[in-house]
Parts: C-alpha cells; structure tokens; sequence
C-alpha cells in the first residue's frame, strides 16, 4: 500500500493529486505541521530533512516531489504519466522534472523575495529567463509534452497554481489558461475536494 505522509498546505499536495492521477490506492498519514509532527525523532528517520512529503512504498521511502513523481509515474506505468527510456519524450519529461526543482522553484524565491540571485552563481540564472522558458513550453499545446498530459504537468501545474495564488508569478495567459486545465481534471478534483473534507474534519 502507497502511503503518503500529507498536509493540504503544504507541497505534499502534489503528490497527493498525483496520486488521485495515478489511480491506485493508497492512505494519507496525517502531518500536523503546527504540532512540529514532522521534526518528531520518528518522522527524522523517514526523512532527515524534517519535511514532507514522504511516500512509504511499502519499506520503501522516497522523499522530495519531483522523485516521488519519477518513481510512482515509472512503477505504475499504465496510468500513462511518464514516456518509456526508449521514447523520444522521455528527454523533455525528465528535462520538466528537474526543471522544477533546479530552475522554477529557485527563480520563483528570487521574485518572491524581490532580489536576483548573481547569475554568474545561480544555476537557474535570471528570473525573467525562466519565466520566458515556462511560458515557451506552454505553448506548443496543451501539456508540456504538447498534447500529451504526463507527471511533469502535475509537478508545474501545482506549482504554477501555487505561485500564481500569492501572485509570485506575473498572470500570464499561457499560465493561467494552463492552471485551468490542471483545475479542469478530474483526478485534481477530487484531490481538492479530499484535501477539504480532511480540512473541515
């Protein structure tokens, strides 16, 4: 049984609406980060880091988003999510994946914080560069693979939707049309609708 380690304000939201993509079953473990759940002796052997998310696959742990993505969209590959080793999108996909961790979350800092990180330092160079490279993915079509939706549009478009709802991100329409599609899902409804239920509970 996946098990995932879960807070609705926290990143763990996607994976959990990654988990509702993926269709197979799965708990929610949950974290209460007001509680300080997540810095308990317990957690720290799950994860060192003191933060989630966290899936437990059985005795495995896998932490971090973007791996935790990687490694459900490859163990379950009927849902589609992920381009095979040997298919010509699997270069783009991976390309998206790390893009979100080494690039975007970064550069979104940069502009939350109103500062710009030396580009001769930052491996994600200048905020506007990636704000540019984000809005150039999105338009070909539909999905950062064109029309083909996969784990790498739920790893940006939650983190487009984030970004956007504290207004780190400027509105642009590929952005914004591009929240909408994710919203329009319904694996990301009922994802959102879980994370309520558990919210008024």
């Amino acid at each position: 049984m996946l098990t995932l380690y879960h807070n609705p304000h926290s990143r763990s939201t996607i994976v959990h609406y990654m988990l509702h993509e993926l269709g197979e079953p799965f708990e929610i473990v949950p974290v209460d980060l007001k509680a300080g759940d997540h810095k308990t002796p317990e957690f720290l052997k799950l994860n060192p880091m003191g933060k989630i998310p966290v899936l437990a696959d059985g005795d495995t742990i896998v932490t971090e988003a973007p791996a935790i993505l990687i490694y459900l969209a490859d163990k379950y590959p009927k849902a589609g999510l992920a381009p095979k080793i040997e298919d010509r999108d699997r270069a783009a996909y991976l390309r998206w994946m790390f893009f979100y961790g080494s690039c975007f979350e970064p550069a979104c800092i940069d502009l939350s914080m109103q500062r710009e990180t030396p580009p001769s330092t930052a491996g994600w160079g200048k905020p506007a560069d990636m704000l540019d490279t984000l809005s150039a993915g999105l338009k070909p079509g539909s999905w950062l693979l064109g029309e083909r939706f996969s784990a790498a549009d739920v790893l940006l478009g939650s983190g487009i939707g984030y970004m956007l709802s504290f207004n780190v991100l400027p509105k642009r329409p590929e952005y914004l049309d591009y929240v909408a599609r994710i919203a329009a899902r319904p694996a990301h409804q009922a994802a959102v609708a879980a994370d309520k239920a558990r919210l008024s509970g």
